[in-house]
């Protein structure tokens, strides 16, 4: 009886957290490569604006790799889950590769209700980092170490302790800017929006071998070179 009850309760919040996802679905139906690059660039602007974003800078000026979530979408009851679609974009000898799509997926057991949205900035600071998005599917945090960025103050000493890390992330949710660990949450090519954006099927280690010269990109590595510039 217990383990009917149980199941009865997954069933309920699986379907609660369905039409969770199913309420956002509207804003995120059309989503392209072209919108995913117009939000990211939003995002980072909205980051650089922050009176403490010169912690982010000092990683971003040294990273691999700068990858963007604009949107993530975490809803649930009881049963929790989250998802959303973002690009990466790789630097090399001072020139930038790219960009690859990907989506970025998890799940949670515990008290909560409703849907939120948060957006991203995954700083790639080895190369270890850049092979989780190169593989068809890689878990955060067993795959690949991923922290949350440093911030404020504990900066410094966040970046002496945690500098093994291979990702660091940043988020905004509802104006607010802090570094949250994203440990658990899977990895995936987004093989259909490579295609789209590059017109042929393009596999994540072509896609981030080619120059970002495309003039769809290039707005974002402007905006991502002149967060750079605000490091200490």
């Amino acid at each position: 009886m217990v383990m009917v009850k149980k199941k009865a309760l997954e069933r309920v919040g699986a379907f609660i957290l369905l039409l969770g996802f199913f309420a956002v679905v509207p804003a995120s139906a059309e989503t392209t490569p072209d919108s995913l690059i117009r939000d990211s660039i939003d995002v980072i602007k909205a980051m650089t604006q922050e009176k403490d974003v010169s912690d982010m800078a000092d990683v971003v000026k040294g990273a691999h790799a700068v990858a963007f979530i604009p949107a993530m979408y975490k809803a649930g009851f009881i049963f929790g889950g989250e998802y959303g679609e973002g690009l990466i974009l790789r630097k090399q000898n001072g020139k930038w590769f790219g960009p690859s799509f990907y989506n970025l997926a998890g799940g949670s057991v515990g008290l909560q209700l409703g849907v939120q949205k948060t957006a991203f900035i995954l700083v790639v600071n080895n190369e270890k980092g850049v092979d989780a998005f190169l593989r068809s599917k890689t878990k955060l945090g067993a795959d690949a170490t991923v922290a949350a960025g440093p911030m404020g103050r504990r900066g410094d000493a966040a970046t002496d302790a945690q500098l093994k890390a291979s990702i660091y992330s940043y988020s905004m949710t509802k104006g607010l800017f802090a570094g949250v660990s994203l440990d658990g949450s899977v990895l995936s090519i987004s093989v259909k929006r490579n295609k789209e954006y590059w017109g042929k099927t393009m596999s994540a280690d072509d896609a981030l071998k080619t120059s970002a010269t495309d003039k769809r990109i290039l707005p974002l590595i402007q905006e991502v070179e002149r967060l750079s510039k605000k490091a200490k």
